[in-house]
Order: C-alpha cells, then structure tokens, then sequence
C-alpha cells in the first residue's frame, strides 16, 4: 500500500500552463507575473477583511524568511536592539534577527495554545529590563502557529505600551482570520506570508511582505533587489527606458520570480478552495479523535472558519510516548512531523544565551507532546481514515 507522505501539494494543469505562458514569454525574473501576483493578493486581502485598509502595500520576495529580514531593516533593527518572539517557531523567526546583529529575546507561549499570549509578551518584556537593562526592546514577532491566529489585538496594545513595533509572521496563517475579522499579516506595522511547498498555497519558494505604511513599502521594494533604485523590469521594458541606476543602500536578492509568482497567481484564486480541503480533513480527524483519552486534539480559542489549517496537531498526554507514536505511524506508512523543537534548546541559541529547556517550559512541555498529521489538499478520505486507523492502533495499550 501506498505511503501517505506528510504533505503533498496540490497542482494541476492551470499550473503548468502558467510556468509554460512564462516560459514562452521571453522574461523569466521578476516582471509583470510578479506585479500581477502584488496586485491580486492585496485584492484579496482587501476584499475579505471586515475593515480593509485601503493603503496596503504587497511586495513579492523569495522567501518568508527574506520577507521576514527585509521588515526587521526596514524597520531599523540592528546591534543593541531586542527582537521579541516565541522559541516554539521555526528557526527563520530567529535567525533574521541575528543577520541584523540584534538579539532574539525569546517568549513562551501560553498554557492552553501555541502561540504568544498578551501575557507572556508582558512577563519576557519585564524580565528583560531586570536582565539585560542595556538592550532596547525594538519589535515583537508573533507567530501564528498551524494556522490558528494570535490575540494580535491585545497583543498590539502590550506592544504600543512598551514602544514596541510588531511584525507578523503569517507564513503558517493565509488565510485566516483574527478574532475581530481582520486577516491574520494585516493586523501591525509588516505582516509576512509563506508560499514554501507545504505552505496552504504554494510557489514552491516564495513570500509576500505586507504593510499599510508606505514608508516601509518603499523601503522594502528597495532592498529586496540590491538597494537598487529602478527594478530590472521598469529599466529594460519602460518607454524610454535608461539604462542607468543607482545604488541608494546595501541591498539583497531577495525579488521573487515570474516564473514562480505565475504558479502564485493561480494557487491565489484557489485559495479558499484549497482551504475547505484542508478544513474537511480537520473536521474528520476532529469527529475521530473525539473521544480519543490519550490525545489532546486541536487547542481552544480558534474557530473553524478563521483557521487556515496549515497543521493539524495533536498532543499525547503521556508525552513519554510521543516518539513511540511516531515510529508506529512510520511502520504503518504515514508521515507525521513534529512542530516545533523550541529554538531555545537548539544548541545556537541555548549557548548564545545561556538557556536551559526549563526556562520555557510550556513550549517545552508543548515540543515533547505533539505529533503534526497529514492534512493536505487531495488527500482522499480513504487517506484520511487510514490515517485515522493507525493513530488508534498507535495508541492501543501494549
């Protein structure tokens, strides 16, 4: 029988078609597809939003993680800066902050969620003027972890009382919503989305950046292409078109492609097709694992129809039994992963700082409970249950 991989995306032929429309073009790098993919993906978010903001800027680069630095320059982070954000996340979060020669001040998340409460924003922020009085608390990342939104309401409240600015990491949270009806990467100064392969929609690499200040916006369009003052496609296809520019600072290459951005365009308007398929397989799993002692499924407070269902986690209350768990997916062929070994144990950063795992200890009671299964758009509910079927076996007394 056929192993069920952790994740699979999802493309067909309109996929195909746009990688062979580009190809055929004559222009590869960035140029109108990646304008087209801006423009529609603020559409998008303007559309959908209870309040939209109507001056919202969307600038494509190649990654989550060069959308995640080029907002931490443009807002002028650097040495003697803390940057504030949780170690249960992926280590791109952290490792932006250290490009820019700041310092990654790590946050728990709450006892009943994955992410970053008011809470324990304000419990980091006031350790850290006892411990370390000559940093200067600079920005917030709050990460929505699996799919399920911060409280970015309150959280951008303990952040403006501090002087704090707040830069979302959405790359797990297209497209969900905030309790309060706006679009998870919409709600602070820079909000960064991901279109990595296992992302809900995908470009295989890829990242939006998103802003309401213009200020940034300009900024962030420089530096992603070498802090070059013109792009490529304005100097070579404009009318009367120079081939003059300037370097205004030191940028990156961080543009993201049109052959990658016309793949964007497309999985953009399947958007919430992709989304139901994913909401359809939680629902299933959610129904069969009900009444499962052993498990404790999704966490409270995130309701189904403002989930983007990046990750469907569950969490053993014997955590001795985790790794056990795993292996018995594996020998009945379903793929899992684990979401997140906090950064605070990864040797980098436990050395750096002079950690030890207890100093956050729900991400690390949270780290050594959870299992990731797959959910994925085309997965079949055939796959599904067979997933289903091996988690109870997995858990059946030995």
């Amino acid at each position: 029988m056929e192993a069920i991989p952790f994740h699979r995306p999802l493309t067909g032929k309109e996929e195909e078609e746009a990688v062979l429309r580009v190809l055929r073009s004559g222009w590869l790098t960035t140029s109108k597809e990646a304008l087209a993919f801006e423009e529609g993906f603020r559409s998008f978010l303007l559309q959908g939003a209870e309040k939209p903001q109507p001056d919202l800027f969307c600038l494509a680069v190649n990654s989550a993680t060069s959308g995640l630095h080029l907002a931490l320059e443009a807002l002028g982070a650097g040495p003697g800066d803390a940057v504030l954000l949780p170690s249960y996340t992926f280590t791109a979060t952290a490792e932006v902050v250290r490009y820019l020669g700041a310092e990654a001040v790590f946050i728990d998340i709450a006892d009943d969620s994955y992410n970053i409460s008011p809470g324990t924003l304000e419990s980091a922020l006031e350790k850290l003027k006892k411990t370390s009085p000559g940093l200067k608390p600079k920005t917030v990342i709050p990460v929505h972890i699996g799919g399920c939104p911060c409280d970015m309401a309150a959280i951008n409240s303990t952040a403006k009382n501090y002087g704090l600015t707040v830069v979302e990491d959405t790359a797990h949270a297209f497209p969900a919503k905030t309790g309060d009806g706006q679009w998870a990467g919409t709600c602070s100064d820079v909000g960064v989305f991901s279109f990595y392969a296992t992302k809900t929609i995908t470009t295989g690499e890829g990242g939006m950046v998103v802003t309401g200040r213009k200020e940034l916006a300009e900024r962030i369009a420089v530096m992603r292409s070498h802090g070059i003052d013109r792009s490529v496609w304005n100097r070579y296809t404009d009318t009367g078109a120079s081939w003059y520019y300037e370097v205004v600072a030191p940028g990156f290459k961080y543009n993201l492609p049109d052959l990658l951005a016309a793949v964007g365009r497309v999985q953009l308007g399947r958007a919430m097709e992709l989304l139901a398929m994913r909401q359809k397989i939680a629902e299933r799993y959610d129904n069969a694992f009900a009444n499962q002692e052993a498990l404790i499924i999704a966490p409270p407070g995130c309701a189904q129809d403002r989930h983007a269902r990046h990750l469907y986690t569950v969490r053993l209350r014997d955590a001795q039994q985790r790794d056990t768990f795993i292996e018995s997916l594996r020998n009945d062929g379903i793929g899992t992963s684990v979401h997140f070994i906090p950064l605070h144990i990864m040797p980098y950063y436990r050395d750096r700082y002079k950690l030890n795992p207890e100093d956050f200890p729900a991400s690390y009671q949270r780290y050594k409970e959870t299992v990731s299964l797959p959910i994925w758009p085309g997965m079949t509910t055939a796959q599904t249950d067979r997933v289903i079927d091996a988690v109870r076996r997995a858990l059946k007394p030995k």
